[in-house]
């Protein structure tokens, strides 16, 4: 799904992680080694009264643990706590990295477009990605505990996007649950549904991010791009604006932050487009006067897509 305004090659993927880089298998013998029925670990520790707070931030993993426990308990009669407990300790186990799309991961970022994590995740998640190596593998992660909202929620897409400081409009998101990827297509972002290792590597060859080749050792971002001062406060905004105009940048425009649904949104980030310095040469050129510039009211710049 192509979100609204996306032009050229993306610099940034935002990638999901269970079911896409990490996999867990079947629950099946776990179930079977704890003498309980099929499905029923992931009926408990997924039950969204259940899940839920653990993944926005609100119970930290072991109260997620004792939680889903409680609730295996509870559904299953013949269980006990301790069997419960012990089962659940091995179903939340960290799960195995999924080599193949690993790989596509590494030659992403060899062709110098950035690579981060958007996951639904508990406070665990670095241990597990320390443990499995990932954390070296990948810019940056964003995960749904620490933003405090879970996708499909839009705001955590946008949060996400904050947290990144990044444009929509030149970046990719790629997970294999369907609501997710229309959740982020409906807010202007170029998202793909990728249920399966193939079904990422074509999402990814499609938008030239696997060509490191003609790529590796270069910006994903085009020389002429114009620059997005992202800043919190539309007179902030407009004083920028204003500033850069006397110094001679152009055309210093302002608008409302790019993310589709956020019209009326009372936390919407305002931008101003710089296209060009006072010498005329493309704003790129010249873009940590305006990083400066920004850091000076808490904002940051990025790529216009």
């Amino acid at each position: 799904m192509r979100g609204e305004g996306l032009s050229g090659r993306p610099s940034l993927l935002l990638l999901d992680l269970d079911g896409v880089l990490r996999d867990f298998g079947p629950a099946a013998s776990v179930e079977d080694d704890h003498d309980l029925p099929r499905d029923s670990l992931a009926a408990a520790a997924f039950a969204a009264d259940v899940l839920g707070p653990a993944i926005e931030g609100r119970i930290d993993a072991e109260r997620w643990w004792a939680a889903a426990r409680d609730r295996l308990v509870a559904d299953h009669s013949t269980v006990d706590s301790e069997r419960a407990g012990a089962a659940m300790r091995a179903f939340m186990r960290p799960g195995e990295v999924v080599p193949e799309a690993l790989e596509l991961v590494r030659r992403v970022r060899a062709g110098g477009c950035r690579v981060a994590l958007l996951t639904n995740a508990t406070s665990r998640l670095d241990a597990d990605l320390r443990l499995l190596g990932l954390d070296r593998e990948v810019d940056a992660v964003v995960s749904s505990a620490r933003i405090g909202r879970a996708k499909p929620d839009p705001e955590a897409f946008r949060r996400a996007l904050r947290v990144l400081q990044h444009s929509p409009s030149a970046t990719l998101f790629c997970d294999d649950t369907a609501e997710n990827v229309e959740a982020a297509a409906a807010l202007g972002i170029d998202a793909a549904h990728v249920p399966t290792t193939a079904a990422l590597r074509e999402a990814l060859s499609s938008r030239d991010l696997l060509d490191t080749g003609s790529h590796e050792g270069e910006s994903t971002v085009d020389e002429e791009s114009p620059l997005l001062v992202v800043l919190h406060e539309k007179d902030e905004a407009e004083d920028v604006a204003d500033q850069l105009l006397r110094e001679g940048w152009a055309p210093c425009t302002v608008h409302k932050q790019l993310l589709a649904g956020e019209d009326d949104a009372e936390d919407a980030d305002w931008v101003v487009l710089v296209e060009t310095t006072p010498e005329g040469l493309p704003a790129v050129c010249s873009k940590d006067a305006l990083e400066d510039l920004a850091d000076l009211r808490d904002g940051f710049v990025t790529d216009a897509g």
